[in-house]
């Protein structure tokens, strides 16, 4: 009996282990939805440059978004500054060289950029939205 008693017991542990293994994995899109809210909770508000402030990032599952909120003050602080520089090209090339978002890139999600004026929050001043055929050098 002694035997089987150290059998059944290292079944029991397998099974645990498999368990705990199986348990301890999340599907990218909780992955991408930790690392949203992890990023904003860390990160923002940061300072990206003398008249840019990321907010917040988010997520969402239903529809595979990023999304990236930032505030612009002083000089870019009113519309259509923005959209006199090729804004679109500049981000669309960083978007595909940011290395951090591969295995999102891959699997094909959104990323959104709403940028919106300190002097009144509710005007958003620019709003872009990048898909794998805009950021996938393949295309």
């Amino acid at each position: 009996m002694h035997t089987n008693s150290n059998d059944m017991r290292k079944s029991i542990l397998l099974a645990l282990a498999a368990l705990c293994l199986t348990a301890c994995q999340e599907s990218l899109e909780e992955k991408a939805a930790n690392e949203a809210k992890m990023y904003t909770m860390k990160q923002c508000p940061a300072q990206m440059g003398d008249n840019l402030v990321i907010d917040s990032m988010t997520f969402h599952p239903a529809t595979h978004t990023f999304c990236y909120y930032y505030t612009l003050k002083g000089t870019l602080d009113s519309v259509g500054v923005l959209n006199k520089e090729n804004i679109r090209e500049v981000m669309v090339r960083e978007l595909r060289n940011t290395t951090s978002m591969m295995a999102y890139k891959e699997a094909g999600y959104k990323f959104k950029y709403t940028y919106r004026s300190q002097k009144n929050p509710k005007n958003v001043l620019l709003e872009m939205l990048f898909t794998k055929k805009d950021y996938d050098k393949q295309q």
